[in-house]
């Protein structure tokens, strides 16, 4: 993974040596765990355990909701490479729904409830309509362990207690693990499975980068040179965060890091109670379709945003631009493979973007692969650590998710009376 910025960081926006040192102090303090997670290797086990004893199932259901869904849909997206048929039940739209539960053979599917407090209202209420649509199709409730699986803190969790009255096999979501940070632990490894993933190499690929983010070299750390630079600016005025993978197959990364982004550093407190209302505002794009739709606002519109421009430096497959029409355009492309065409209007919205005076980070992977899908979780999941003590707030609660939570059951409530 190599990191490139346009303009290079000029003015001091981040004391590197201590940026360096806090971030090491959170992610050794043990209610912090996203960062070591991948070191337990008994999660991935566990997971291959469940995979083997339900590998025949041709349907794979997720529901959840936010980090219990966005990580996985990524890593389907991005990755996926077997024949299992995939639904992620990850809203309460009736009507969505519908279509997908229509859409699958019950007796040969596999339901994956992940909730980390294990009483999510999205996810409990998906768990009554599909246990209601199992029994209808003749599965009595003693068998439901067999079309089953869930995914809960370990230690307290109604979903847990659920979990051993029915016989159902409970993958752990880590308690020291928020949502939004768990794509590399059974939440993610489970689907990713099923999708025909090398999770090993998912593994691999964050294990292998955790030296580069936590080197003292600081010209040659990625991590620190890019929170840097989005403090500087941030300074500027610019705060709101584009990432744009040239890619379609990363397209949902773009969606994971909005929560990861939004739900991280939109706060209202800093760390010593002052009111603030701090963030960064996340925005998803995808090239080159976004070149004909979201860029000329980027290119054009206010000076208050910055750029993530992701690319993938190899394609897994290509195909010759090759001709004989006479169309002049055609005839311009012909000696050349799509893959070229991608990675010269990736340049140039590189070229443009500098000659705007619009601010990006260019980042490239090798390829799309696992490792690089694993090095770019950890990548993103720790810059986000990092920007949250840069913003000197907490990138590891949610209250204002919260708030909204006791207005909706407070609404509920009020239908019983």
């Amino acid at each position: 993974m190599k990191l490139k910025f346009s303009p290079e960081a000029g003015a001091p926006g981040l004391d590197l040596a201590s940026a360096l040192a806090t971030f090491k102090q959170t992610i050794d303090n043990p209610s912090t765990g996203f960062f070591k997670v991948t070191d337990r290797s008994e999660l991935l086990e566990s997971c291959k355990k469940v995979h083997a004893k339900f590998k025949n199932k041709k349907h794979f259901i997720q529901v959840g909701i936010g980090g219990s869904s966005l990580g996985p849909e990524m890593l389907v997206s991005a990755l996926g490479k077997s024949d299992v048929k995939f639904q992620f039940i990850n809203n309460i739209d009736p009507d969505r729904i519908h279509d997908q539960l229509s859409e699958i053979d019950v007796h040969n599917s596999l339901f994956y409830f992940v909730s980390k407090s294990g009483g999510t209202a999205e996810t409990m209420s998906g768990f009554a309509i599909i246990s209601n649509l199992l029994i209808e199709n003749g599965i009595n409730e003693e068998n439901l362990k067999d079309y089953y699986i869930f995914a809960t803190d370990p230690v307290k969790s109604e979903l847990l207690d659920l979990g051993k009255e029915l016989g159902v096999d409970c993958l752990e979501v880590p308690s020291n693990v928020g949502g939004r940070f768990s794509v590399l632990t059974p939440v993610g490894f489970l689907p990713a499975l099923f999708a025909g993933l090398d999770v090993d190499a998912l593994v691999k690929g964050a294990n292998d980068l955790k030296p580069t983010l936590l080197s003292d070299d600081y010209k040659n750390n990625p991590l620190l040179q890019c929170a840097y630079w989005l403090m500087e600016q941030k300074a500027k005025g610019r705060n709101q965060t584009v990432i744009m993978p040239y890619s379609s197959k990363l397209r949902d990364l773009g969606f994971w890091f909005v929560q990861l982004w939004a739900e991280s550093l939109g706060k209202k407190k800093s760390l010593d109670g002052k009111t603030v209302h701090e963030g960064l505002t996340p925005i998803p794009g995808y090239g080159a379709t976004d070149q004909h739709s979201q860029v000329q606002l980027f290119m054009e519109g206010p000076q208050d945003k910055v750029m993530i421009m992701l690319q993938v430096e190899n394609f897994e497959h290509d195909y010759s631009l090759q001709n004989k029409f006479s169309s002049p355009r055609l005839q311009k492309l012909a000696p050349h493979k799509l893959s070229h065409l991608m990675e010269a209007e990736f340049v140039g919205s590189l070229m443009a973007l500098k000659e705007q005076g619009r601010p990006y980070l260019h980042l490239q992977v090798p390829r799309n692969n696992e490792e690089s899908m694993g090095a770019m979780v950890l990548f993103f999941e720790s810059l986000t650590a990092v920007m949250g003590s840069a913003l000197k707030i907490n990138p590891f609660d949610q209250p204002g998710v919260e708030l909204g939570k006791i207005y909706a059951f407070a609404r509920l409530d009020e239908r019983n009376t």
